[in-house]
């Protein structure tokens, strides 16, 4: 007999224990990022793609989007949609990433900003981020429907059907 058949909810996935942890440190890394646009914005500007017009209002655009998903990530009830945002986002700013790259790093900055190097080996490193938000968003819809079909069973006194 199949566990939907037997009203038996299963458990989330093995390795949800280290969820929260996982989007706390998620959302912190959102919150840090998107502040970050704010307070040294002339850095990302210079790495807006030229096809953009207008890269102050890109850079706050972005920067505005990770503060935004940092809190939709921070809180359980909005984590499976605040995690798939970051997840979108963190491909959409690739281009920023590859323009770094292209130009040699960011244009008038030192090392390690200025540093072709550097800006070649950060865009691998955007796929790891992809994961991790991807990750963060599937655990929490997971623990999400584990909680649903719980609390529906412990109200109605039956197992769900």
């Amino acid at each position: 007999m199949a566990a939907e058949d037997s009203g038996i909810t299963r458990r989330p996935r093995l390795g949800t224990n280290t969820r929260p942890a996982a989007a706390w440190a998620l959302s912190a890394f959102l919150l840090v990022a998107g502040i970050a646009h704010f307070v040294w914005p002339g850095q990302y500007q210079r790495i807006v793609p030229r096809v953009l017009a207008d890269p102050a209002f890109w850079v706050r655009w972005s920067g505005g989007a990770e503060i935004g998903c940092a809190a939709l990530v921070a809180n359980r009830r909005t984590r499976p949609l605040g995690a798939a945002l970051a997840a979108v986002l963190f491909v959409v700013v690739f281009p920023a990433n590859v323009r770094m790259a292209l130009d040699g790093g960011i244009p008038g900055e030192t090392f390690p900003l200025g540093s072709p190097v550097v800006a070649w080996l950060r865009l691998p490193l955007q796929v790891p981020l992809i994961l991790w938000a991807a990750w963060v968003a599937r655990a929490a819809r997971d623990a999400r429907d584990y909680r649903n079909a719980r609390d529906y069973r412990n109200v109605s006194g039956r197992p769900a059907a």
